[in-house]
């Protein structure tokens, strides 16, 4: 069986205070004399899982830059052991200083430590800045703003978290046209929460080439024609969406009608330290526990990679290394993907 730890991936789905290490969590609490917020499998709501987010991010948004830089470190470790060669977490710097200035600050520490560590382990690194839909949308516009300025130096792509059944994207098309006019990756959360209409919202008002989830456009066939038609890319996190009661179970989740229907997916851990698994992890349950072949995880990865913000010399070398996955049995456990940077760059 070939090892999923050496399948060259990307990670797009990934929200920064979410990919904290318990470990990191249990340690920083500690520092402020605090016991840690538990962290589980399954929640009863959103709001609760929310809140224990929020407690958790705390942690790190309260606490000195050194907390922050120390994240950004252990989630790149985290992605390149687990075979990534591209990793885009999800931040929004307005979350921890609320002058522009200030935020754009925070923007260049996380892109400066994250592109070094990721250097130092022969793999790529961008980063998604997002807006809050709970948020006023002026927020979101200025969240944009900062995207837009470093569009060219480590913001790859632009998105939007939150409840989307209370929460509408309406109000953030000036965000979300401020990003793409920048030539950034439109990349909404939709479809999770609520059904298909969330995701032709997505479409239509935000303009998106990928969704984070998108899931429930499984409920319509249409829908599912036009995401397969335009090539729009659902970046998938099947634990995530069972913890969250989207989804009976793992053997019940929709990423197989997905891809049947040409929807091109990949997959992706949202909130590990909610949820418990890795990207790795994640792989192996699309394996095992959804029946997916080699070649249609060797398709994800690919597309994955493909619909990144990485450069096209990572891209070209990553999908050539997929080819050489699919290609041999080989046991070996050093993941494959952190030869990507090292071949492409002497």
């Amino acid at each position: 069986m070939r090892s999923l730890a050496r399948l060259p991936k990307a990670h797009l789905h990934l929200h920064l205070e979410g990919a904290m290490r318990p470990s990191t969590l249990a340690e920083l609490a500690g520092e402020r004399g605090e016991h840690p917020p538990g962290v589980g499998a399954s929640f009863a709501s959103f709001e609760d899982f929310t809140l224990l987010y929020r407690a958790a991010a705390r942690l790190v948004r309260e606490g000195p830059r050194e907390n922050l830089l120390r994240l950004v470190r252990e989630v790149v470790e985290d992605a390149a052991a687990d075979g990534a060669v591209w990793i885009e977490p999800h931040v929004n710097p307005l979350t921890y200083e609320a002058d522009p200035q200030a935020a754009l600050d925070v923007l260049d520490a996380v892109i400066d430590e994250g592109c070094r560590t990721a250097a130092r382990l022969g793999i790529g690194f961008g980063v998604l800045v997002f807006a809050r839909r709970n948020a006023d949308p002026s927020e979101g516009v200025a969240a944009a703003r900062l995207a837009a300025r470093r569009a060219d130096n480590g913001v790859v792509a632009f998105g939007l978290t939150g409840d989307e059944a209370r929460y509408s994207p309406e109000p953030f098309a000036e965000a979300f046209a401020i990003a793409r006019d920048a030539g950034l990756i439109s990349a909404p959360h939709a479809g999770e929460l609520s059904g298909p209409a969330s995701v032709r919202a997505a479409l239509d008002t935000l303009g998106a080439h990928r969704i984070a989830h998108g899931v429930r456009a499984v409920e319509d066939p249409a829908l599912l024609a036009r995401l397969a038609a335009e090539g729009i890319v659902l970046d998938v996190c099947p634990t995530s969406n069972v913890a969250l009661g989207v989804v009976e179970s793992l053997s019940a989740h929709h990423l197989p009608k997905l891809l049947h229907a040409g929807v091109r997916c990949t997959l992706n851990a949202d909130d590990p330290l909610l949820f418990g698994p890795g990207l790795l992890e994640e792989y192996a349950t699309a394996r095992n526990s959804l029946a997916l072949t080699d070649h249609q995880l060797a398709a994800i990865a690919c597309t994955s990679i493909e619909s990144s913000g990485a450069p096209r010399a990572l891209l070209e070398k990553a999908i050539t290394l997929i080819g050489d996955w699919l290609d041999t049995s080989d046991h070996a456990t050093t993941p494959l993907g952190q030869e990507v940077l090292r071949t492409t760059h002497p």
